[in-house]
């Protein structure tokens, strides 16, 4: 055979090999684009179509991702879901929400309010918040179909030095305006009380009822480690009919977390493809600013050659700036007049509470100082074991190992288990501690109130 002839069947077998290989390079991103899609909440799901239309900023996806956003964000913050919401309080409660999680990208508040356009903003917002506050996991997490009986425990202790340093170091000043009827506060303050203590009995009602079917449920479940039935499954066992709707749930439930398990292996592939979305947007703004600088650059020596009060109006424009630079140098001047005065004013007021209160300064420096010690201790001390968040409800008869215990899983490999009694004295430290901050600043406001109280002529104050 020739040599040329082989040299272009090599050539021409190269070039049939190239798509092949792009196409095999661009296989996972539909994978990964659909794996997303899938892992959603079902009237949340986009198609992935949308994804692609967004890239190149079609108006057609710029309502459904609006919607996909609206759902999401709805769901996270936990309010009431309504499909039948126009669509402008839609764009505005997105807008809103973004906002309160950081998202600072002027572009997308920009966008109208009729969702006609923005498909590609809105794909980086989505995008953003996938990264930044684990979109896919809150929501898993929030849709998750409960089986066991489930209470939140929180042992973690809040620093609440810090966070009354604001209110312990400054006293409210007397006499502020628009004053509020104390009779008025009491009433809430009851009205409060009179909330907790409802809500305090409806959960001791409801614990006292868990307690019930765990105990008359104990032994029947075929799972030896659990040993009774949940409120779910003692309905399900009274209402076999709830079983095909349950079931339902629990098949759309794992569709999603295969869906998210496949997402998380393919997410790579995902970002490196909003990477090109990016590039994208970066050209047509490269674009955009030479147009319009070349625009500007043609039209402005128009503008000066035909307009005969150009000359004037850059004559005031120039007195105006003289005359800013002297209102400039005469507020400096005065600035530094007022800050000379200030200055004596302070002097002075630190020699009459050197010569008046110094004992007192004193006392206040040394409570200051302890706090900031208690606080370092606090800081430095070993970190303690802390629980946090949902658990499992698990019922122990009176043997050996059995408690009524808290686990965050329940198997047979591995158990986390979790006392009610360890929790209990926990929390009973806590509010120990809760009791003796209250009573320090109950003491701390009584002082306030007595300083304030030495101040009013003619007034006599009565301690409650």
């Amino acid at each position: 055979m020739c040599p040329a002839r082989r040299g272009r069947g090599r050539r021409g077998a190269m070039r049939r090999q190239e798509p092949e290989q792009e196409q095999r390079r661009g296989r996972p991103l539909p994978g990964a684009v659909g794996a997303l899609c899938r892992a959603l909440p079902p009237r949340a799901r986009p198609a992935p179509d949308t994804l692609r239309r967004a890239k190149f900023d079609r108006p057609q996806a710029s309502l459904d991702f609006w919607r996909l956003l609206y759902t999401l964000l709805k769901q996270i913050h936990g309010h009431k879901w309504a499909e039948s919401d126009a669509i402008d309080n839609q764009i505005r409660f997105v807008k809103a929400a973004l906002w309160y999680h950081g998202y600072d990208r002027p572009e997308l508040y920009r966008l109208p309010s009729d969702g006609s356009a923005g498909s590609r903003e809105l794909l980086l917002a989505f995008s953003w918040l996938l990264h930044r506050i684990s979109l896919l996991e809150q929501i898993l997490a929030q849709n998750r179909v409960k089986t066991g009986d489930e209470t939140s425990v929180c042992t973690c202790e809040d620093d609440l030095r810090n966070s009354l340093k604001g209110t312990t170091e400054k006293a409210p000043e007397p006499g502020l305006e628009g004053g509020v009827d104390v009779r008025y506060l009491q009433w809430l303050n009851g009205r409060l009380r009179f909330q907790w203590r409802s809500l305090h009995a409806q959960h001791q009602e409801q614990c006292k009822l868990l307690h019930k079917i765990h105990l008359f449920t104990s032994g029947s479940h075929m799972d030896q480690i659990l040993g009774h039935f949940s409120v779910t499954e003692t309905d399900l066992v009274r209402q076999p009919e709830n079983y095909k709707q349950l079931l339902q749930l629990l098949e759309s439930e794992t569709m999603q977390l295969e869906a998210f398990l496949e997402w998380k292996q393919l997410e790579p592939v995902y970002w490196q493809w909003m990477e090109t979305v990016l590039d994208n947007m970066a050209e047509e703004g490269n674009m955009r600013e030479s147009q319009d600088s070349h625009v500007e650059g043609s039209e402005l020596p128009k503008v000066t050659s035909c307009c005969p009060w150009a000359d004037s109006l850059t004559g005031k424009i120039d007195r105006l700036s003289r005359d800013l630079m002297t209102l400039r140098d005469q507020l400096h001047k005065l600035v530094t007049r007022r800050k000379a005065a200030w200055c004596e004013k302070v002097k002075t007021r630190e020699e009459e509470l050197q010569k008046e209160g110094f004992s007192a300064t004193a006392r206040k420096i040394q409570e200051s100082v302890e706090l900031k010690l208690l606080d370092l201790a606090y800081l430095c001390a070993p970190p303690r074991k802390r629980m946090h968040g949902s658990h499992r409800l698990v019922f122990r008869s009176k043997h050996p190992a059995s408690k009524m215990v808290f686990g965050g899983s329940v198997s047979k490999e591995s158990v986390s288990i979790v006392s009610a009694t360890e929790v209990i004295r926990k929390l009973q430290m806590r509010e120990t501690s809760l009791a003796r901050e209250l009573k320090q600043l109950r003491e701390e406001s009584r002082q306030r109130l007595a300083e304030v109280a030495e101040g009013l002529d003619g007034v006599i104050c009565i301690s409650p």
